[in-house]
């Protein structure tokens, strides 16, 4: 009777990122409602003035802007009185760059404005590069369990195994660990060297695209 071999097999693949995503945020606040809206959106304006121009040179995939939006609060002394009303008025912009370079450059510029926040950057793949990474992963996740499968055969004193089952994880088995899906992709971290006199100098860190499957194999007396 066949012996039933049941295993695991995960692989990642590391590669540069090829886009990154900026988000920023245009704000202002004050005790004047028109004035606040009007002082944004003159902000607002100008920073898509100079998204329009790295448009034209090529240094961007895509942008995308939210309109103007404006809330009113009164905020609380630390006496506990509410004080007068504050109008914020705020709208956000996500600028996706393929010139990390220039990326780098106008970040470092950008968020020396007094109306500009720079939420973060999302490190991120095209489409086409992902999807080939991935593919990459899954092959390896596969790769992995059949060798894992070969050692647990050949130490039973086993024939080679031949499979029977190939799932993503948590398919085959009734609790899965917490480890994710069939693939996922993440972040090992991003740094920023700032010691140089040309401002931030942005250095992203791989990113990981991670494959996991099951598989089961029988696996007959040698």
């Amino acid at each position: 009777m066949p012996t039933v071999i049941a295993v695991r097999g995960i692989a990642e693949e590391r590669i540069a990122p090829e886009l990154g995503a900026v988000s920023l945020t245009v704000s202002a606040s004050g005790a004047e409602r028109d004035s606040t809206f009007a002082r944004t959106s003159l902000a607002h304006e100008q920073l898509l003035a100079e998204v329009r121009e790295l448009e034209s040179s090529g240094a961007l995939d895509s942008w995308s802007a939210g309109q103007v939006r404006v809330s009113s609060h009164r905020p609380w002394n630390n006496e506990g009185r509410q004080l007068p009303v504050v109008h914020q008025a705020s709208a956000d912009v996500e600028v996706v760059f393929t010139d990390l370079e220039r990326l780098a450059e106008w970040v470092g510029a950008v968020s020396l404005g007094e109306s500009i926040g720079v939420g973060g950057i999302d490190w991120r793949l095209t489409d086409a590069t992902r999807r080939r990474t991935q593919e990459a992963a899954q092959r390896g996740a596969v790769a992995d369990a059949v060798a894992k499968a070969a050692v647990y055969a050949s130490a039973l004193g086993l024939g080679a195994p031949t499979p029977a089952e190939l799932a993503d994880t948590g398919l085959l088995t009734a609790h899965p660990v917490p480890q994710g899906g069939g693939e996922r992709l993440y972040a090992m971290r991003v740094s920023a060297d700032s010691t140089g006199s040309g401002g931030p100098s942005l250095v992203p860190a791989p990113l990981v695209i991670e494959a996991a499957v099951e598989a089961r194999f029988t696996a007959d007396p040698a």
